[in-house]
């Protein structure tokens, strides 16, 4: 009997095989059709900038759409008896299983459709994505794939992105620097912005309108910072970054040959001897150097020879001694 079952399944398996060959020579036909299908509709969509994306999945959509009926045509080849709702029967059942399998999937797959139909970035647009840096290669129903500035593919997830922020730097014509420089304190603040306006002016990269503007933003520690700001057209990061590079360059020059220091991080460290009858007076008490011939506060008595003291005010003062010592010791 097992011998028969075989002889069987065997025979079965024979004469189906003309319906196999037919069956996978219509499947391949319609993946062809599809195939074309898909390019057709990329190459009418190409012309027009807004409607890349929606070209995009229309023609993933018509593929998917025509390879499916392929299968079904296939199927009812092979199994002459096969009806649509046997496969749709079995697809509810198994639904839930193939659902938690590939969730991952079908949701880069959903978010990818999204991306495409909403469009926040296009093909050849310059995004940031939290670490990554580059311009949009591809926009696949997966995945992303973007190309960074130093010549690398990155492959991102649509999941992500869909729900992640994205910085987009192409997304308007125009765009907007800015860079802080610190000037000295004891520099005219109005004509270091004046000569900065003229330095960014002379930049052809830099637009009129809007017009590049300077602002004070902060007292630091050891420059008074001016932000200086201008827009440039287009945004892409290689003219950004050439303009940059002239805007700056333009700055130095213009603030060095017209005096205007541009101050280094500095500290000043002030040490008292505590000697002085004002320490502690808040109103009194000198944070720096004495200035000129300003009064020198009188010296306090805290144990010791007082007439080491004057000498060093004597000596400070040119080898003459304001007031008499008083060289009784004491406390």
């Amino acid at each position: 009997m097992a011998w028969a079952n075989i002889h069987g399944t065997i025979r079965s398996l024979i004469a189906m095989l003309p319906n196999l060959g037919v069956a996978f020579i219509v499947f391949i036909i319609f993946c062809v059709i599809g195939l074309l299908v898909k390019s057709m509709v990329k190459r009418v969509t190409r012309r027009h900038q807004h409607a890349r994306n929606l070209g995009l999945v229309l023609g993933r959509l018509s593929q998917g759409a025509i390879v499916l009926v392929g299968l079904f045509v296939a199927l009812s080849i092979v199994v002459p008896s096969f009806k649509m709702g046997d496969l749709i029967n079995l697809l509810g059942i198994s639904g839930v299983a193939i659902g938690f399998a590939f969730r991952d999937i079908l949701q880069n797959f959903l978010a990818g459709i999204l991306i495409l139909l909403a469009e926040p970035f296009r093909l050849d647009d310059q995004i940031v994505f939290q670490n990554f840096e580059g311009t949009v290669e591809n926009i696949q129903t997966r995945a992303t794939t973007i190309r960074t500035y130093d010549g690398r593919r990155i492959v991102i997830p649509n999941s992500q992105l869909f729900t992640n922020s994205v910085t987009v730097n192409t997304a308007f014509e125009s765009r907007r620097l800015q860079y802080d420089v610190g000037i000295g304190y004891g520099d005219d603040i109005a004509l270091a912005k004046k000569l900065m306006l003229e330095a960014v002016q002379s930049v052809d990269e830099v637009l009129k309108d809007p017009a590049p503007d300077v602002l004070v933003i902060a007292l630091a520690s050891s420059s008074v910072n001016i932000r200086v700001r201008w827009w440039i057209k287009p945004p892409r990061r290689a003219d950004a970054l050439d303009a940059q590079d002239k805007v700056l360059t333009a700055i130095k020059n213009k603030l060095t040959a017209n005096g205007i220091d541009m101050p280094f991080p500095t500290q000043q460290i002030l040490f008292h001897d505590q000697t002085e009858e004002s320490d502690g007076d808040r109103l009194r008490q000198r944070e720096g150097w004495p200035a000129g011939n300003n009064e020198v506060p009188q010296p306090r008595s805290i144990g010791g020879s007082l007439k080491q003291i004057a000498k060093m005010r004597a000596q400070r003062n040119g080898g003459k001694s304001d007031r008499a010592p008083n060289t009784n010791d004491g406390r």
